[in-house]
């Protein structure tokens, strides 16, 4: 019964904070790419790649924001400085959003 209650917890909380903000579960993503909702991934990682040449991804994430209205793609990367820097797109049109250096 604790375990359900803590899962149950867990599960609330994270309801909760992903309201404005949700990860997008990669199944979806080939349903959002045929639909037109979202370009393809590998076209929005040479996006990223192009603003920091010799870079590497190190994570990334798909988020719906505002109720499904923003697909926001986050991607973590380090350059070949060893700069780490953060760089978010709209995952629709691949506007650069954010680039910022990862302090």
């Amino acid at each position: 019964m604790k375990t359900l209650t803590a899962l149950f917890a867990a599960a609330t909380l994270t309801l909760t904070a992903g309201l404005a903000q949700a990860d997008v579960p990669v199944d979806q993503i080939p349903q959002l790419v045929k639909d037109g909702k979202i370009k393809p991934l590998e076209e929005l990682n040479q996006i990223v790649l192009k603003l920091h040449p010799g870079a590497t991804i190190t994570d990334s994430d798909l988020d719906n924001h505002h109720s499904g209205s923003l697909y926001e793609y986050e991607v973590e990367l380090r350059d070949a400085q060893g700069v780490e820097w953060d760089v978010d797109l709209n995952a629709a049109t691949g506007e650069v959003l954010k680039n910022k250096k990862d302090h």
